[in-house]
């Protein structure tokens, strides 16, 4: 973590020691930026209240400048308790054989709607490369990845999936431009933008040295190169086995927190639906929005999707489906989870014939997680 100004530099992303003095220092560091990337946009956002307050008004950008600080204050405090988790060595990891490339299709798409609202386009060239890793990690490698790149990246975002040629590894590689065109002079070499060591990129660290990945980021005249190779790649010989004849344990994890930091939205207008899935979800690091109504849902989807939408089931209706087969379309393995009215009904997309996954509203404490869990990772 810069304490001053750094220079661009090639820099290859080691674990830290267990038990060392520079990784004790590096925890209260991180620790430390986590206190200033909570503080600075919720005291923006109090200054803003304290106008509200003072004058009872409040533009429409000024709203949205308000929302925006309070969702970066709440994206730190759940990359914290992300790096946390990590921290603690609680980690369950479940490894199977994995296609990199389509589980990176599948991330870029199921977030083409924020991209394109951020005016950011998407290229990606992709050779097919299994690797075997822990698909839900790998799910949140990518996003945090994606988030970091959109924090940071002017006018395009590339993305690679290729092979080191000994030994055999597959490489993803994410490069952006870290700065406007005109203010990139390629002749030198430029002082690194701050903001590329966030949180975001710290998680990206942690995840990675989890999964025994290897990183290495070059920083050089106003581009950000972003290398992540896979040790663990499969070959020919791999291609037969099953995610249970990889997994080491035996089985895959039913760690309820394995998809920490993925985004759920919540279509529910009666308070008491509300208040039983939020509890369900409390313990599940995950980011849950709530609308009312299914035009909220809609324009809150306009300029992003989140990762699944749990919807009650009075709301289902024509405007329902038709805001549901605009999702599909888009992202035909997205997630939509129905919360019924009333019974212990548990029933997985698919099952005879289901549309989407089905819970009854007496079993949601209970099966809400689990659902999650199967339906975010069944398209990894």
């Amino acid at each position: 973590m810069s304490t001053g100004k750094r220079t661009a530099e090639a820099r290859r992303s080691d674990p830290p020691e267990p038990i060392d003095a520079d990784a004790d220092e590096r925890w209260h560091e991180l620790v430390s930026q986590l206190g200033v990337e909570i503080a600075e946009p919720l005291t923006a956002a109090l200054e803003r209240i304290h106008v509200l307050t003072a004058t009872g008004k409040i533009d429409r950008a000024g709203l949205r400048a308000l929302r925006d600080e309070v969702e970066r204050a709440r994206q730190a405090g759940m990359i914290g308790q992300q790096l946390t988790r990590f921290a603690s060595g609680r980690v369950k990891q479940s490894d199977e054989v994995l296609q990199l490339e389509e589980v990176l299709k599948s991330v870029l798409a199921l977030r083409t709607r924020e991209t394109q609202a951020r005016g950011i386009a998407l290229k990606h060239e992709m050779k097919s490369a299994r690797v075997i890793v822990d698909g839900s990690l790998l799910f949140s490698l990518l996003n945090a990845m994606l988030d970091w790149a959109l924090a940071n990246a002017h006018a395009h975002i590339a993305f690679t999936v290729d092979f080191k040629t000994w030994p055999v590894h597959a490489r993803l590689t994410c490069r952006f431009a870290n700065r406007p065109a005109d203010q990139i002079d390629e002749s030198v070499t430029t002082e690194v933008p701050r903001r590329l060591d966030s949180l975001t990129w710290r998680l990206i660290e942690q995840t990675a040295w989890t999964m025994g990945l290897v990183l290495e980021r070059k920083d050089v005249a106003g581009t950000t190169t972003l290398v992540v190779e896979f040790p663990k790649t499969a070959g020919e010989e791999m291609a037969g086995l099953s995610a249970t004849e990889v997994d080491e344990g035996g089985a895959q994890s039913t760690n309820s927190k394995a998809l920490a930091g993925s985004h759920v939205l919540v279509v529910a207008s009666r308070r008491e639906v509300r208040v039983l899935i939020r509890d369900a979800l409390r313990n599940m690091s995950m980011l849950v929005d709530f609308v009312a109504s299914i035009e909220e849902a809609s324009s809150f989807c306009k300029e992003g999707l989140p990762h699944a939408i749990i919807v009650d089931s009075i709301l289902k209706g024509n405007r329902f489906a038709r805001f549901r087969d605009e999702i599909l379309a888009e992202v035909p393995d997205f997630v939509f989870i129905e919360i019924l009215e009333q019974g212990s009904t548990f029933e997985m997309s698919g099952t005879n014939g289901a549309q989407m996954a089905r819970i009854g509203r007496d079993v949601v404490a209970s099966s809400l997680p689990a659902a999650l869990m199967f339906e975010l990772s069944r398209g990894l």
